[in-house]
């Protein structure tokens, strides 16, 4: 209400759909390029390149899942799309994604449907230094794992075609260039999702390390990698907003933004959450909801 302006960026973000061939054509590239290198140096570029754009690539669906990449009157050009830039993570995640994320901005915090909440198990067992490192580590196998456990949905008609076309295009990869092109997309994935910097933003964005504070911004360099994710309060408060025009936002209302509690590194938010012993999987906000739940 008292910056009516901000309503003006409330647009698709079309300049997201040449970033995102642009990354699919590099990963491309490089499943070429690695098909003949040793092991060793297949696994090196997984991790230096490989993991960098797949965890890019996953904040760009994050974005096409809020239809920004062809807005909302065009909601199917952008599952279309979204299934697009899965191809090169390896592993079906855009479709199955846009439904449980949906419900975080929805039912942030809900228990039983936000699977962005550790299960019960997490927040008991990795609550140690060592454990909680290894439950960074094994951050991509929580993720896939937790919405089974906490919220299981049918699966759609969508689904399956993700599952198919993902399929057939690892096959594809497989049959033209071998198995070191088909491990770095998958490895790249994975560890690019794991212990990772940009993998920072997993605990940077819900985990309370100040009490009372549910959600973060983070203003650093990585934000360039990650359209903006970083900008987490101002994406919860305007989720049809592109991560583009966020930095937008926080200008427009700095007075909302400016003092709130933020961070300018997610690796220390990483060394932070191992080393600090009052931080766990269960330092999150959890909610019982009450009345009816609407969910995709």
């Amino acid at each position: 209400a008292k910056h009516p302006e901000i309503k003006a960026l409330m647009k698709p973000d079309y300049n997201l759909i040449w970033v995102v061939m642009l990354m699919v054509a590099a990963q491309l590239t490089a499943f070429y390029l690695v098909k003949d290198l040793d092991w060793k140096w297949v696994v090196f570029w997984a991790y230096v390149f490989g993991s960098c754009i797949s965890h890019s690539m996953t904040l760009a669906i994050h974005e096409i899942s809020h239809n920004s990449a062809f807005g909302n009157s065009k909601a199917m050009w952008n599952r279309w799309f979204g299934i697009f830039a899965n191809l090169p993570l390896g592993l079906p995640y855009s479709v199955s994604f846009k439904r449980y994320h949906m419900d975080h901005h929805r039912y942030l915090g809900g228990d039983g449907i936000d699977v962005d909440i550790p299960t019960n198990f997490e927040g008991w067992f990795f609550c140690t230094r060592f454990r909680k490192f290894i439950w960074i580590v094994l951050q991509p196998f929580f993720y896939a794992i937790r919405p089974l456990c906490i919220n299981p949905k049918p699966i759609t008609r969508l689904e399956i075609i993700n599952l198919l076309a993902q399929l057939s295009f690892d096959v594809v990869i497989y049959y033209l260039w071998g198995a070191k092109s088909v491990f770095y997309m998958l490895a790249g994935s994975v560890l690019g999702l794991g212990l990772h910097p940009i993998s920072g933003h997993f605990i940077a964005e819900h985990y309370m390390f100040l009490k009372g504070h549910e959600t973060y911004s983070y203003y650093g360099p990585l934000n360039l990698l990650t359209f903006n994710v970083g900008y987490h309060n101002e994406h919860h408060d305007f989720p049809n907003i592109p991560g583009k025009s966020l930095p937008l936002v926080k200008k427009i209302a700095a007075e909302y933004y400016d003092n709130l509690p933020q961070y300018n590194s997610w690796v220390k938010v990483l060394y932070d959450f191992v080393m600090d012993d009052t931080i766990s999987p269960y330092s999150r906000m959890k909610r019982h909801l009450k009345g009816e739940v609407q969910q995709d």
